[in-house]
């Protein structure tokens, strides 16, 4: 069996999301990473004003009771993977009050170079494939809205279960598609149609109405939630579940 690149491997790679040509070759996988990398470097500057619009300005909230759901105390220690900006961590800090227990871990340097985050903190370059942490080393992991990102999902899962002690919880938070066609239109019109638009009067980056667009798009083609959970179930991790909250945000968590 060989990887998109021609390379023999084991195991085949799995996608998040169908290729997407529009934005990348669609069967590069370097490209696709080069392609993310550079576009959260260049957005990285709009990304929390871009975030707080598409929110209402409820992120905040909602991600705390989502940690607090996955089972998040202090005393804990934790990675986020795909830190981004810190708007997941920042909340992680609000539950534990422990930044010398808190890892953030993302490719884009534009993106942590972003986070308002205590000095203690530490911020790793990696990936979910790649966690640069020791092997059974995490009480909790999260991952915020970088699902669709990520070029193997299989093994980042599998990664999951290296990194989380035993009974350590996980948590992967996402943005699925609607069940009704009704909500499918809204939603597509709203982060494919209104938020670029907005973009292009509040970013400073002209990159950042296409980056919305692309989420859209990486939404409408990931992987089902099934599939998700089963991919989890799959690497060994225990008792994967789904918590749906306003049909849209996807709450995935299991146990090392």
């Amino acid at each position: 069996m060989t990887t998109p690149q021609g390379r023999p491997n084991a195991q085949a790679v799995q996608l998040p999301h169908q290729p997407l040509p529009d934005y990348y070759p669609s069967n590069d996988l370097q490209a696709r990473e080069s392609f993310l990398r550079k576009t959260f470097d260049d957005t990285a500057v709009d990304y929390n004003k871009l975030e707080a619009i598409l929110g209402f300005g409820t992120g905040p909230s909602y991600r705390g009771r989502a940690l607090k759901r996955a089972g998040l105390k202090p005393g804990m220690m934790v990675v986020d993977v795909g830190m981004g900006t810190g708007i997941v961590s920042q909340e992680i800090l609000k539950i534990t009050g422990e930044p010398l227990k808190l890892i953030g871990v993302d490719p884009s340097p534009g993106m942590m170079a972003q986070a308002k985050l205590p000095a203690e903190v530490v911020c790793k370059l990696g990936r979910a494939e790649e966690i640069p942490v020791p092997d059974a080393s995490v009480d909790f992991l999260v991952m915020g809205y970088a699902l669709r990102h990520i070029s193997d999902f299989s093994k980042a899962c599998a990664e999951f279960r290296r990194v989380l002690k035993p009974g350590g919880r996980l948590l992967i938070l996402e943005i699925t598609m609607p069940q009704s066609r009704l909500g499918t239109w809204v939603l597509k019109a709203y982060m494919r149609g209104v938020v670029p638009l907005l973009a292009r009067f509040v970013s400073k980056s002209s990159t950042t109405p296409m980056l919305w667009r692309y989420y859209w798009d990486t939404i409408a083609g990931c992987i089902p939630p099934a599939q998700v959970i089963a991919s989890l179930s799959a690497a060994g991790l225990l008792e994967a579940s789904r918590y749906v909250e306003l049909g849209i945000f996807s709450e995935y968590r299991a146990q090392g």
